[in-house]
């Protein structure tokens, strides 16, 4: 067991505007909760500083509310976000007690979850996507709840990372890596872009 929920992870980002602005639409949250750690991802429609105000807004709200659970959290945004560009995002709550995460996501954001045998992959699961738009189009909302336990990594990536971008991954190499190599090697480079890389620490 970990004590300390921070404990339970270690993790790496990667972000990049798109050439010629000056701020990113995409962001992201990292927050330990008394019950586990909640991450997420968010993606402001287009780019440029409405893109970002519109992710700060979520962002901010999921910060506010991190206690609730990944459904109200997405409506709760949803809410904020009326009247702004609206924003994508994939959600997911790591579950101290049990090594569960649960997750969801509407729009483009891929999840992956990756378990190996320490070298290389031996199986993933993808976040099945839902379409829509948070503060314009909420589809219906349903998450999915699957094992997270020691060795196993979250990736999230939005958008302006290319669909491939799992390929020739090393599970040896630590999450910030992976982060930096998917960067470097599937940055599509017509858009904001940004890889969150999340590694289970915690028997």
């Amino acid at each position: 067991m970990c004590d300390d929920q921070l404990q339970l992870i270690e993790w790496g980002f990667a972000g990049i505007p798109l050439r010629g602005e000056e701020v990113s639409g995409d962001s992201y949250i990292i927050k330990p909760i008394p019950d586990g750690i909640l991450i997420a991802v968010v993606d402001g429609l287009g780019h440029g500083y409405e893109a970002a105000a519109a992710s700060k807004i979520a962002i901010t709200t999921l910060d506010t509310y991190t206690h609730e659970p990944v459904i109200m959290l997405v409506r709760r945004c949803h809410e904020a976000l009326k009247g702004t560009r609206g924003v994508v995002m994939s959600i997911a709550k790591l579950n101290s007690h049990d090594k569960m995460i649960s997750w969801l996501g509407v729009g483009n954001i891929e999840g992956l979850v990756t378990r190996g045998n320490g070298k290389s992959v031996i199986s993933h699961e993808r976040l099945l996507l839902r379409g829509g738009t948070l503060g314009y189009q909420l589809p219906t909302l349903k998450e999915s709840v699957i094992p997270f336990i020691k060795g196993d990594t979250l990736i999230f990536v939005t958008d302006g990372i290319r669909s491939n971008f799992d390929s020739g991954i090393k599970l040896e190499d630590m999450p910030q890596k992976i982060a930096d190599y998917i960067m470097a090697h599937f940055n599509r480079g017509t858009d904001d872009a940004l890889v969150l890389v999340v590694r289970s620490k915690c028997k």
